[in-house]
């Protein structure tokens, strides 16, 4: 027999059975799983990317600042910031801070933001609890900051990264995921981003660059020689994240179905196309096939589709990985080096071109793509369509690069603020010391110990007698 002290208040009073008649095993399944995949995006697969594509000095630096974002997310996120995204409005761009921890709310039937307003249709009704939402929210908010952080890497203060993560967390994500999925006014306006286009990656790419500024740049050894220490590594975190992008946007539909299906596939679709054709350029421009270009294609083939992924046909998606893998190349590899505005921000891994130009491209392609039927199945606007299908004026069109801009603008901000007032208490920055020397300095520890190399001798007291430890 169950002990009584243990078990929900709704169940002792015999309210909600383990089973309810709204459950849908199926759906629930999914769901726990696509977030379970969201999750490995972030620990272990963007933590080995960064730790393989950096110098060697910084590898256990960058890889824990990742670390630390997931794991400090969590708390966060259930004790007040999954209610000011995904709550009751606060403003019209803002939800109000609540416990999402409660029994009795998270046994409860998920209920999504758009049965709070007349003027919209629910497309989709999830039959699963209430925790399974917010657990498969948590690792989009988790990994939106592990992403920024990959700006900054190789120079940013741990402890003013600590003071960073919660911050930004409760002042701009919360931001962008209540105006755009959470009810918010571009929600209400009809905006389109299917699974973190906007929310996720433009979000992370302006931040990340805006970071980037007010925190400095590299020592001038490193933004001069910055090899890679381990692409082998870098490569094995690259497919976690490329096959773990099946939850990311397979999840979205909040169900099984149809639309779950088709964004999947869109999502392989345009991913492999991306990096295919950035490999295409790489070789005929540099005469080479570069594997961190093979990389930095598949990732923005996956930022591109994102926000389109359920609502595009397949062949939009082939387009979106032809137009992925050319224009954040040209971006990156030709206008990032002759443009001497984008060269003054030392973005360490190009965030900003990978995730703010890719997320942006690819929202303004949905809002050309978006096929009529497959926008019945999720978006909760009625008659939403891509400006392809008759969109008198190209008004969707339009609709997406202002919600674009509004993102950008606030993580901008938002971003400057926070970033200004840690500096009151905290330096932004390493010492020059700390930057120099790279993780062994700011850890007391380094990722390889590879003949002899990164032993350390120490001695401890212990009574009268002295011991050494190897």
């Amino acid at each position: 027999m169950a002990n009584a002290s243990v078990v929900p208040s709704a169940y002792l009073q015999g309210l909600t059975p383990a089973v309810p008649e709204w459950l849908n095993k199926g759906d629930n399944a999914w769901q726990m799983i696509s977030g379970a995949l969201v999750c490995m995006q972030s620990m272990p697969g963007l933590v080995i990317i960064y730790a393989g594509l950096v110098k060697k000095k910084w590898a256990l630096n960058s890889a824990f600042m990742a670390l630390f974002a997931f794991a400090a997310v969590m708390p966060c996120w259930v004790l007040w910031a999954y209610n000011m995204s995904f709550g009751e409005k606060l403003l019209p761009f803002w939800g109000k801070a609540g416990l999402a921890v409660s029994e009795d709310f998270l046994i409860s039937q998920t209920i999504l933001p758009s049965t709070q307003y007349k003027n919209i249709t629910a497309a989709a009704t999830p039959l699963f609890p209430m925790a399974t939402m917010v657990f498969f929210q948590y690792p989009f908010a988790a990994e939106t900051v592990i992403l920024l952080c990959g700006s900054v890497l190789g120079r940013m203060s741990f402890r003013a990264w600590m003071a960073f993560v919660p911050l930004w967390l409760t002042f701009s994500y919360t931001v962008s995921a209540f105006s755009v999925w959470g009810g918010g006014f571009l929600f209400q306006w009809g905006v389109m981003d299917y699974s973190g286009g906007y929310v996720v990656h433009v979000a992370s790419g302006a931040a990340g660059y805006t970071a980037a500024y007010w925190v400095g740049p590299r020592s001038k050894e490193d933004r001069e020689e910055f090899p890679p220490n381990n692409l082998l590594l870098a490569l094995t975190g690259s497919g976690i994240l490329w096959g773990g992008w099946t939850g990311f946007n397979g999840g979205d539909p909040f169900a099984a179905n149809v639309d779950s299906s088709m964004a999947v596939i869109n999502t392989h679709i345009c991913t492999a196309t991306s990096l295919l054709v950035w490999t295409c350029l790489d070789v005929i421009y540099f005469k080479k096939p570069s594997v961190i270009g093979a990389i930095q294609g598949m990732m923005t083939g996956l930022v591109c589709i994102t926000p389109g992924a359920g609502l595009v046909q397949g062949w939009a998606a082939l387009v979106m990985g032809i137009a992925s893998g050319t224009i954040p190349w040209y971006t990156m590899m030709i206008l990032s080096k002759n443009l001497s505005l984008l060269q003054k921000v030392d973005d360490t891994l190009e965030i900003f071109q990978t995730h703010a130009v890719a997320g942006t491209l690819g929202g303004a392609l949905t809002g050309l793509f978006a096929h009529p039927y497959l926008c019945s199945m999720f978006l909760t606007v009625p008659n939403s369509k891509g400006s392809f299908y008759g969109d008198d004026g190209g008004v969707q069109f339009w609709k997406q690069l202002v919600a674009a801009a509004f993102i950008i603008g606030w993580n901008v901000v938002a971003t400057s603020i926070i970033l200004n007032v840690i500096k009151l208490l905290i330096p932004l920055r390493m010492t020059d010391e700390d930057i120099k020397i790279g993780d062994d300095a700011v850890h007391g520890e380094e990722a390889y110990a590879l003949q002899g190399q990164g032993r350390r001798d120490r001695t401890i007291q212990s009574g009268s007698c002295t011991v050494l430890i190897e």
